[in-house]
């Protein structure tokens, strides 16, 4: 009768303490690696979306790079502007302007598919700004292309030579070339190359 009252007596206080214990440890551990699990998806989410806008931005400047047309245009208060002007990369101003060819006309509106371009930093975004006209036309509204960035640096590649600004002796003169380095928060610097008139 003894063992069998021993055998069905149970678990004693100190064994459930343990047990709790051990299994406190498993949960703790099982919540922190959960935790860690969907901090790396989020951390890759955020990576994988700063490389496609990179993308997207890099894609955008070479098709309109690519098609660059040495057409100087008129602003909205009908100013003549060089073909093509280039700034040194500060917040708020204008980095680039130019006018390119093969604007797709899907509406068949009348217009030319001439299309003038400007690229400006505003509060840490990219932003790209078309005109539904060359001369004296308001801008349309802006496409953001990437965001955080900490600043710009563009140079301008002309007779062999890069400049940090471009001061171009005639109204048509196009460069070579434009580099555009961007410091994007989180990411670094990204250091970009565009052939400008490779597609007629």
């Amino acid at each position: 009768m003894r063992g069998r009252q021993n055998s069905e007596r149970g678990f004693t206080l100190t064994e459930l303490m343990v047990s709790l214990f051990i299994f406190s440890l498993i949960s703790a551990a099982g919540v922190a690696l959960l935790r860690f699990s969907v901090d790396s998806q989020a951390a890759s989410a955020d990576a994988l979306a700063d490389m496609g806008a990179i993308r997207r931005m890099n894609a955008q400047l070479t098709s309109d790079l690519s098609q660059i047309a040495p057409r100087p245009a008129r602003d909205e208060a009908g100013a003549r502007q060089n073909a093509f002007f280039g700034g040194g990369g500060a917040d708020g101003d204008l980095l680039i302007s130019f006018v390119r060819r093969g604007w797709t006309n899907y509406d068949g509106e009348a217009r030319s598919s001439l299309q003038k371009v400007d690229y400006r930093l505003v509060d840490g975004t990219l932003e790209r700004i078309a005109y539904p006209y060359v001369d004296g036309a308001e801008a349309l509204p802006p496409a953001r292309l990437v965001q955080g960035i900490e600043s710009v640096a563009l140079r301008y590649r002309s007779e062999g030579d890069w400049r940090e600004r471009w001061d171009p002796t005639l109204a048509t003169e196009l460069p070579d070339a434009v580099e555009l380095t961007v410091v994007i928060q989180g990411l670094g610097p990204v250091r970009q190359l565009f052939q400008t008139g490779t597609v007629l």
